[in-house]
């Protein structure tokens, strides 16, 4: 999903990138490097001869962070200047993003988003202000959980919405942002009961629907089936398995491993595979939202997105992009493999991909219920951002600092020298990994799961390798078995010699896609008003199955700085 709303044009040289940005227009870009220890950055197989990313430059982001403070100002945020029409539109959502990366604490910015969630509780706005209320709601949740006291006042306001807006979306926001802020359980059921009055058809809208779902289950969360019912299935046969495994504090980093498409778990150096991700959502909010974290569920993998063109850089990093369709999202080849288009099926048939003690487990079909609300563009990415791009990571979470959230993507680590040279990604080492067990149109499926965890830490691999050390005879979904071929099972896919590298290649970015909002009580769901841009088109995925390659480490490389 699109982490920007618009970028800068970069110029080849230092010089010029510092003449243009004495003039430029507002700029939403990167900030100064916080680099990794040598020790820790991981060399990637790429040319030595690769050019410079001069956005990533210290010179560019220390002149970027100068341009975002100069937008934190009063006047900006000036309604008699700057009302809340259409001609003001992007003048708001150009600033609004630029206070959910700084997060400022300054009383104007509060008094601003007061003044526009007052707004929730009117009727016939045009469809400029209801882009620029719904994007708002967005930071206003994300400054509001980070200090709800200074923010109190868009607390008063969220009560505010729930008691007397007419927009069901507004109010699921609304109570899930109180929700998640500590509001008192018999409050909030309170509060909970009285909107299914204010809205009688409730259930007619999911993402309410599910808002209101979350909360009744809030008290009597359910226990984890076993893991290893989980790692031992298959969404179906010949596919590979990407499974992330996460805390339910998405600060904390997840860990993906692999099955190839024999079942088999892919190894590095006798252990399992894995690589760490971030699943948080720079907003805060709620799965069931539009740019809120990462639903927990099945995802169809379809091969990439090229590598993004400069403009793009920060947004995803300079590497392909793993392609994600969750069900009921246009664009997915086979959700089911042998059955063209993607997955339109009811929650049993959604249940009926799980293993049977997974099938009532709630979490597990968030992914089915986002994509029915309208949540879709989902990828695997770096980020050509610096590790302190957005001002409010939590410095309690040292271990995912160097890692950047995003609207709802899951994010690889990318980090860059002062000179704007790659000095560590995993990017390529996903996208080998996938491309020697699926082939050059991979296919397969990802599923993520929370675990358990007292600890800021990481699920432990050794604690996965006891999970899968005694595997029982692998199981698959019934409704996924009449589309797949059998095939012989080959040998453990392992480490070995060096591969080539994966070379990033251009694309055009798509238009936005635009959607006209509705305003009645009850209304179809609009969890993509402000959704970004179609999704590109994947490459076909009837290759034939292939051989059996090793996964080779990738070629090491000096640091560049």
């Amino acid at each position: 999903m699109r982490r920007f709303l618009f970028q800068w044009q970069v110029i080849s040289t230092r010089k010029k990138v510092e003449a243009i940005a004495l003039v430029s227009l507002l700029v939403l870009g990167g900030l100064t490097l916080k680099p990794a220890d040598r020790s820790n950055a991981r060399s990637i197989s790429a040319s030595p001869n690769e050019r410079e990313k001069v956005q990533a430059t210290s010179t560019a982001r220390i002149l970027q962070r100068q341009k975002q403070e100069r937008q934190i100002r009063p006047e900006n945020y000036d309604f008699k200047q700057f009302p809340v029409e259409a001609e003001q539109e992007q003048h708001w959502k150009h600033l609004l993003w630029t206070t959910a990366i700084v997060e400022p604490k300054q009383p104007f910015v509060v008094e601003a988003l007061n003044q526009i969630l007052a707004m929730t509780v009117r009727s016939g706005l045009t469809d400029a202000q209801t882009r620029t209320v719904d994007m708002a709601m967005k930071v206003a949740n994300q400054l509001y959980l980070g200090d709800p006291t200074f923010y109190s006042a868009i607390g008063q306001r969220f009560l505010d919405t729930i008691e007397q807006s007419q927009d069901p979306e507004w109010v699921a926001k609304s109570l899930s942002s109180l929700a998640k802020g500590g509001m008192q359980p018999s409050e909030l059921q309170r509060l909970a009961e009285k909107t299914k009055s204010r809205f009688p058809q409730w259930s007619s809208n999911v993402v309410l629907q599910t808002t209101l779902m979350d909360i009744a289950h809030s008290a009597d969360a359910q226990s984890l089936p076993p893991l290893k019912d989980l790692l031992k299935w298959e969404v179906a046969d010949n596919q590979l398995h990407l499974y992330v495994l996460c805390r339910r504090d998405r600060r904390i980093l997840c860990r993906a491993i692999l099955k190839d498409r024999t079942g088999q778990w892919v190894r590095q150096d006798g252990k399992l595979w894995s690589v760490p991700l971030l699943l948080e959502s720079i907003h805060g909010l709620s799965w069931n939202f539009t740019r809120g974290q990462t639903p927990q569920g099945i995802y169809r993998i379809e091969s990439v997105v090229p590598a993004a063109e400069d403009e793009f850089f920060r947004a995803y990093g300079q590497f392909p992009l793993v392609n994600l369709f969750v069900p009921f999202e246009a664009g997915a080849k086979q959700f089911i493999p042998g059955t063209p288009g993607t997955f339109n099926g009811s929650l049993d048939q959604y249940q009926a991909l799980l293993p049977s003690s997974w099938r009532t487990y709630r979490p597990l079909q968030q992914s089915y219920w986002a994509g029915k609300a309208g949540r879709s563009l989902f990828r695997i990415h770096g980020s050509g951002e610096s590790a302190d791009f957005f001002r409010g990571k939590d410095k309690n979470y040292p271990d995912s600092y160097n890692w950047n959230p995003t609207l709802g993507c899951l994010s690889a680590q990318e980090l860059y020298s002062e000179k704007g040279k790659l000095i560590h990604a995993d990017m390529p080492k996903i996208l080998q990994a996938l491309q020697m067990v699926g082939g050059k149109n991979f296919a397969g499926y990802l599923i993520v799961v929370d675990l358990p965890g007292d600890e800021k830490k990481p699920v432990a691999l050794e604690t996965l390798e006891t999970v899968v050390a005694s595997r029982p005879p692998k199981q698959k979904s019934p409704l996924a078995r009449a589309g797949t071929m059998k095939r012989p099972r080959s040998a453990r896919f392992s480490i070995g010699k060096a591969a080539p590298a994966l070379k990033p290649v251009s694309f055009k970015q798509p238009d936005a896609s635009k959607m006209s909002p509705q305003t009645v009580a009850i209304a179809p769901d609009r969890s993509t008003r402000l959704s970004d841009s179609p999704r590109s088109a994947a490459p076909a995925n009837n290759q034939p199955m292939p051989k059996s390659p090793e996964i080779v480490p990738l070629t090491p490389l000096p640091l560049s700085y």
